[in-house]
């Protein structure tokens, strides 16, 4: 039996992975020059590293589970610090334990600078409809945590406002803080978790697409544009832009655009939920300045009300230290969120002057950089607005009615690693059931 999984991202490449351990035959089909979606290598000043996702979290076990699975388990490694800072207010200020941004100890927030006005908690019982991470979090403890804690939370990991992102879906951990969120988070924070939040790989997290290519036993064609998708007599023709490919079922792991195109036909009724959903573009800007420039923590994190190019930064040869072992000091920058591409719009060198400004600004004392690298992802984040797991329903409904087809990608249960490997598993499971039924 031989599936076609269209996308080589990691949802793609985990999907063919798991499609083969099955004894299926698998062939991906990526439409562009490189597969590895949103993870990704490059040389910057003759340093290797990760210009796109560079952290796992290992509190979710998919994605460290599968890099032991597959023989990544020795270069698997940690964060050397996990300190982190916002910058606001003129300074670098200590982040204190929070709940995705809801503070956990006021007294450390307070004695940070963070805020000027120490939270009050208003206790309410939380909707039952969804509703907006702003407007639920605002109401309970003010605008400063939302502006000052929350929101550049949930822009280093969404880069979304919380006046749109859904409370159900990007903000789950909040909502489960219960009435009283100070209480909760203080609650939360005060039972330990083991083990390290982060993990990583050394020579960065951009190896483990290739490793899972080559693990899966996959036929992997990169510049395989797909252009229509069609049930035939319990198969499903591919119309590539070189010809056809016959296979039994298809696994879409594609961004929603591509998915709604696809889908249009086959399944109409999810391609016109995924058409709606908007994404944001952002950068990563990359800096490696010869010897070792002393820097506090792992880097930092930016409100947006402070008006900054930047959103945050990753002091990567402080985090990581298989590149501090390079004797250079690495750093990158993150730009842009949801409706904000001014400035991606200008060349690399403007974005890169202007993330530099500010990382200078922050820090005091950066000299200049002997390399640099942009790294644009154009239409990368899927934005978790208000319902959003209402209309992954509607697709999961309208797919499931489809024998021999399944969904899986960032746009459904979660944007990170760990949870876009969940989403490919679980499409996996259900298209064996699927197909053997």
């Amino acid at each position: 039996m031989r599936v076609a999984v269209v996308g080589g991202g990691v949802a793609g490449l985990a999907a063919a992975y798991a499609l083969g351990k099955a004894g299926l035959d698998v062939v991906v089909l990526e439409g562009s020059d490189r597969i590895g979606g949103k993870l990704r290598l490059a040389e910057v000043d003759g340093v290797t590293l990760d210009v796109g996702a560079e952290a796992l979290l290992a509190r979710r076990p998919e994605a460290t589970d599968l890099c032991t699975e597959i023989g990544l388990g020795d270069a698997m490694v940690h964060p050397a610090t996990s300190s982190a800072a916002i910058w606001t207010r003129g300074a670098l200020r200590p982040m204190p334990p929070t709940v995705m941004g809801i503070p956990a100890d006021v007294d450390a927030l307070m004695e940070s600078g963070i805020v000027t006005e120490k939270p009050v908690s208003r206790p309410a019982p939380a909707p039952h409809e969804d509703v907006s991470v702003g407007g639920f979090v605002r109401a309970r403890v003010g605008d400063e945590v939302l502006d000052r804690l929350v929101e550049p939370l949930l822009g280093g990991v969404y880069a979304g406002h919380a006046d749109q992102l859904s409370l159900a879906a990007a903000g789950a951990p909040i909502l489960a803080l219960g009435d009283d969120l100070l209480a909760g988070a203080a609650a939360a924070v005060a039972t330990p978790r083991g083990g390290p939040v982060f993990a990583g790989l050394e020579g960065g997290l951009g190896r483990l697409p290739s490793a899972l290519a080559e693990v899966s036993g996959a036929e992997v064609r990169t510049g395989a544009v797909v252009r229509d998708i069609q049930p035939a007599h319990g198969a499903w023709t591919l119309a590539l832009d070189d010809g056809q490919e016959a296979v039994d079922a298809v696994v879409l792991a594609t961004p929603a655009p591509a998915a709604a195109r696809l889908l249009a036909d086959a399944a109409p009724e999810a391609a016109f939920v995924l058409a709606d959903v908007t994404y944001a573009s952002m950068a990563i800007v990359t800096f490696v300045i010869d010897g070792d420039v002393e820097l506090p923590g792992s880097g930092f994190l930016v409100p947006p009300v402070d008006g900054t190019v930047i959103k945050g930064a990753t002091f990567s040869s402080q985090k990581w230290a298989w590149l501090a072992e390079s004797g250079r000091t690495v750093l990158r920058a993150s730009v842009g969120r949801a409706g904000g591409t001014a400035l991606l719009h200008q060349d690399d060198a403007t974005v890169a002057a202007a993330a530099f400004a500010d990382l200078r600004t922050a820090t005091g004392h950066l000299p200049d950089a002997t390399g640099w690298h942009v790294q644009r992802w154009g239409g990368a984040l899927p934005q978790y607005e208000v319902g959003h797991l209402e209309r992954v329903g509607a697709v999961d409904r309208a797919v499931a009615a489809v024998r021999g087809l399944e969904v899986c990608g960032a746009v459904y249960q979660g944007v990170g690693v760990p949870a876009v490997i969940g989403s490919a598993r679980g499409a996996v499971r259900r298209l064996l059931v699927d197909l053997g039924d």
